[in-house]
């Protein structure tokens, strides 16, 4: 089945998977003491540099949950864009486990900026209003908009004169550092971020998320945050040897490339279709668009993608690294039929 409606829809990389099976040979220690983990971990440290210090964990929600209990009390809260993944996609998950508020902030392109963030932080010292303490952003964003490296620092710079810390949710780090051809390094602790979420799954592994942090008080006490929040695996090595091939042979960048052509492919042909009703720029490999009901509920005849605001009939089409020109051209007839 071909799908638009998320990367995570689409298969396993032929090299990932191979990798698993390389893996499983054999015994090692459990719960990461295992040779696979500390090759990963010297990997992920030559992308991101010295300071960083990664935990895997299962899943996204996961990895922003552990993440963001590293850096806040319960009487904390945490600034995140209305339309973050925090916010709408995780079920409260956030908010019940690290006890702090969410508070969310109206944005026309998903992200956010110094001014923005400025009228919430107020009240400092107030036993009666919680305190922020974490602004979280994701790159790129669900809306598929991408934070350049001086808008991320901006943010950063800023609020750390509050004594806050920066939370980046990279579930689609590898497409934003496609856009702006830039490395992991220089898109996160170059530009300050704290502490972030590296995932990987939306871009060709199995089940592979990180967390990896920037500051030694952050790091200090992440392996009881893990294992308390669910999220340490005993058979580690299945989740940590996939990184190996994955950042030694630059599948990150083969894979995210090749979706962030299909999307701009997509986005194309869509125009050339009559269509040029786009709600949001195309940055990397998320589209969203408005289309006429009747030609929406056709095309779901045929192809499958998400409803992204149903009072408006503003669909989000997203590719993958498997996604083909053949794909696109497909979806593309179908609007044109």
């Amino acid at each position: 089945m071909f799908s638009l409606g998320s990367d995570n829809h689409s298969g396993i990389h032929p090299d990932i998977l191979k990798a698993i099976i390389e893996a499983n040979q054999g015994h090692q220690h459990a719960y990461g003491d295992d040779t696979y983990t500390d090759k990963a971990k010297m990997l992920i440290k030559q992308h991101f540099g010295d300071t960083a210090e990664p935990y895997f964990v299962f899943n996204g929600t996961g990895a922003n949950v552990v993440a963001l209990r590293a850096c806040v009390q319960a009487y904390n809260s945490i600034l995140c864009a209305k339309t973050a993944h925090i916010a709408v996609d995780e079920c409260g998950a956030p908010e019940f486990l690290t006890g702090s508020a969410l508070r969310e902030i109206e944005t026309p392109d998903g992200k956010l900026t110094p001014e923005l963030i400025a009228p919430r932080l107020i009240n400092w010292g107030f036993e009666h209003h919680s305190q922020p303490k974490v602004v979280y952003i994701s790159q790129c964003t669900e809306l598929g908009t991408v934070y350049t490296c001086e808008e991320i620092k901006a943010i950063a710079d800023y609020i750390h004169q509050y004594g806050m810390y920066l939370h980046m949710d990279g579930a689609r780090l590898a497409n934003a550092a496609v856009t702006l051809n830039k490395t992991f390094k220089e898109m996160t602790v170059d530009c300050g971020v704290d502490i972030l979420s590296f995932g990987c799954t939306k871009n060709g592994l199995m089940m592979c998320e990180c967390v990896i942090a920037f500051r030694p008080e952050l790091a200090e006490n992440l392996k009881y945050i893990r294992k308390q929040s669910t999220q340490l695996c005993s058979k580690m090595r299945y989740i940590s040897c996939q990184l190996i091939p994955y950042l030694e042979q630059g599948i990150w960048k083969s894979n995210a490339g090749n979706a962030n052509r299909m999307a701009q492919l997509l986005r194309q042909g869509i125009i050339d279709a009559g269509f040029d009703t786009f709600t949001q720029k195309t940055e990397a490999n998320i589209l969203l668009l408005k289309l006429p009901k009747q030609l929406t509920d056709k095309l779901l005849e045929h192809h499958f993608f998400y409803i992204w605001n149903e009072r408006e009939n503003e669909i989000r089409l997203v590719t993958s690294w498997d996604t083909t020109e053949s794909d696109v051209r497909a979806f593309v007839e179908d609007i044109k039929a």
